[in-house]
Parts: C-alpha cells; structure tokens; sequence
C-alpha cells in the first residue's frame, strides 16, 4: 500500500505541474491523443473553472494520503526495546520522529515526478490515469 500511495502523491504532484504548463498551450497544442482531448476539455471547461477546482481537490487527496504514508513510515521503538538494524539511540530516536518518512516521500513522491511533469507535460495528458485523477479531485 506505501507504494500505491506514494504514486498516488506522485500522480497528483505530477499533474499540477502539467496542467499549468499545457494551460499556456493554444487548444491545438495541447496533444491530439484521445485523453489529451478529453483532460483539457473537462480541464479548461468553463472558461478554466475547473483547474481551481481541481487544485483544491488535489491538496485533499495529498493530505490524506501523506498521512496514511506517515502512519506507515513511522516508527515507534519502546525505551528499552532493540533498535531497528541495532542502530544506536541516537539514530533510532531520530527514525521514531518519522522524519524519514517525511524525506523520502517529499523526494521520491513529489519532486521526482514534479520534473517528469515539467519535462513531458503532454504525455501526462496522455495517461488515461491522470484523467481518473482529474475526475475523482473534480
């Protein structure tokens, strides 16, 4: 389930970047592939109304996903328990914080597919599961 997750997050990160990047594009650059076409159109429906829309349903889903990868990433070992890896105290007190978690969700789940996005923006749209996504924020 943390991977499903964490490409839930990346999908949803990715988006937001791809939609701002083909919203600048004519209507004829924005790709000719059956769900580039139908993306944009429930997209910039209604003079782009739904692009804020889906932004605030996006932030909702990450919400809610980063908290159950938290929750799954987190650590809590008992004071006087072994520690993971028999690491010392020190590093196991800060494996417990969840801070690790935290670091590699922020690289792996957002920013790595933040810059796919921003490169490939078009063959986001093409990705039949960004308009489920889109659907489902919307």
């Amino acid at each position: 389930i943390f991977f499903i997750l964490m490409s839930v997050v990346g999908m949803l990160e990715g988006m937001q970047i791809a939609f701002f990047a083909v919203a600048k594009y004519t209507p004829e650059e924005r790709g000719n592939s059956k769900f580039q076409k139908m993306t944009c159109q429930l997209l910039f429906k209604g003079d782009g109304k739904n692009l804020p829309g889906f932004m605030i349903g996006r932030q909702l889903m990450v919400v809610s996903c980063m908290f159950f990868i938290a929750r799954v990433t987190s650590v809590s070992i008992p004071e006087g328990g072994s520690n993971i890896f028999d690491v010392p105290d020190g590093v196991q007190e800060f494996f417990n914080t969840g801070l690790l978690g935290a670091l590699i969700t922020t690289i792996v789940a957002s920013i790595a597919w933040q810059l796919v996005a921003s490169a490939f923006p078009l063959a986001f749209l093409a990705n039949p599961i960004t308009y489920i996504f889109l659907r489902i924020c919307l």
